[in-house]
């Protein structure tokens, strides 16, 4: 994207409002109150489901002291969300919304009042977005100005999916290889070293891809060769505009256990086939949520379309090559007891292609760490995957 111009113009001298520290958090059976050394723009709550969370964004304040957990919270957490807002966490030790919540009328405490709730009303609280509260007017902090003021004409907005690259023959099968995250989207980032799920994707995908070009039996593309964010039907449907005959998302999850290691392949059902499928398949679907706003939101002819017959055939295709992939990729790929879920991945839900989501490790376990972000390891699951895309066409080929 080209910037013709900048244009700088001096507003003002620099008067960022001192933030305010939160000086305590206290919490009880059904409370929180949130302490700060001076006043702040504002804040906001919102739940967060697989572990059950609540967290609260302050405007205007910086991280400080807190306490341990209390009744419905087991533990509290504070970081630094951005540099000019803290984030408080809640680890949840039974199901609990917040039903209230206001400033004192100095503007230096904010209290939350505690709702306990069935796990229903719970995950419905989880998608219905933020609760907002402000301080008394007159003991707002005044949000940060920046020094400058800058004018960037850009160019007009490109229409249309972008259009990867495709390497390979022409008239080979086309395979489409998805990097999953990317951009704003960092995925799961490991304890070990902070390796993020975006980057150890992409460095896979890209594994892949060379393995399969050296092999020259198809085609491959990426939905993304860069660290550039693409909502969940984009990916999907880049592979269905360039006609792939395949579709691989390549994923590392990171797990409640340290311990949990090994590869799994999803594949698509509208029923998950275990409670931690369907919890997986409900955090990578929220992928298009950022800040609140549902980037995936589909039109309502795409979004009124049942699992029909084509539908159902592409999935039974895609747990044939999933079971055809384990078989072929074990001495390459170290798989879990259990290798096999489905559930209701939206990367999964196309009706005219075999679609499948490898899931290559967990990122919260060490081995599957050295494992992902090293040459070898990576090696190893492009040639796993290679072996088993080439009997896949070949076994389609055949029963021509």
């Amino acid at each position: 994207m080209a910037v013709s111009t900048f244009l700088f113009a001096v507003l003002a001298p620099f008067s960022a409002a001192e933030a305010g520290t939160v000086t305590a958090v206290a919490v009880d059976d059904r409370q929180i109150i949130i302490r700060f050394d001076d006043v702040v723009e504002k804040a906001s709550s919102f739940t967060l489901a697989g572990p059950n969370r609540i967290a609260v964004d302050v405007s205007g304040a910086t991280p400080g002291a807190g306490q341990g957990g209390s009744g419905f919270v087991s533990s509290v957490r504070q970081a630094r969300f951005n540099e000019n807002t803290a984030r408080i966490v809640f680890d949840l030790a039974e199901p609990a919304i917040v039903s209230g919540g206001s400033f004192a009328s100095d503007g230096r405490s904010l209290t939350l009042t505690l709702q306990p709730v069935a796990n229903e009303r719970f995950s419905a609280a989880a998608v219905s977005g933020r609760k907002s509260y402000l301080p008394p007017e007159a003991h707002r902090a005044a949000p940060p100005r920046s020094r400058y003021n800058i004018t960037v004409p850009l160019d007009a907005p490109k229409s249309g999916l972008p259009r990867p690259k495709i390497y390979g023959p022409k008239g080979r099968p086309l395979v489409v290889i998805d990097a999953g995250h990317g951009g704003h989207d960092p995925g799961a980032i490991s304890p070990h070293g902070g390796k993020r799920e975006k980057d150890v994707t992409l460095a896979i995908a890209r594994a892949i891809r060379d393995e399969l070009i050296a092999a020259g039996r198809v085609r491959v593309a990426l939905t993304r060769e860069d660290d550039r964010f693409l909502v969940l039907r984009e990916r999907t449907a880049i592979a269905r505009n360039l006609g792939a005959d395949l579709f691989v998302s390549v994923h590392a999850d990171s797990a409640g256990s340290p311990d949990a290691t090994g590869a799994t392949i999803y594949t698509l059902s509208e029923v998950a086939s275990d409670k931690e499928a369907a919890a997986y398949a409900a955090r990578e679907n929220k992928a298009d949520i950022i800040n609140g706003v549902n980037l995936g939101k589909e039109n309502s002819d795409i979004a009124s379309i049942l699992v029909d017959l084509a539908q159902r055939e592409s999935m039974n295709a895609s747990a044939n090559f999933a079971k055809l992939m384990k078989r072929e990729a074990s001495r390459e790929i170290r798989f879990r007891p259990d290798f096999l879920k489905n559930a209701g991945f939206a990367v999964l839900k196309s009706p005219d292609m075999p679609s499948i989501l490898l899931e290559v490790g967990y990122l919260t376990n060490a081995d599957d760490t050295n494992r992902l972000v090293s040459g070898e390891g990576q090696r190893q699951i492009a040639t796993g995957m290679r072996k088993a895309i080439d009997i896949h066409f070949a076994q389609r080929t055949a029963s021509r």
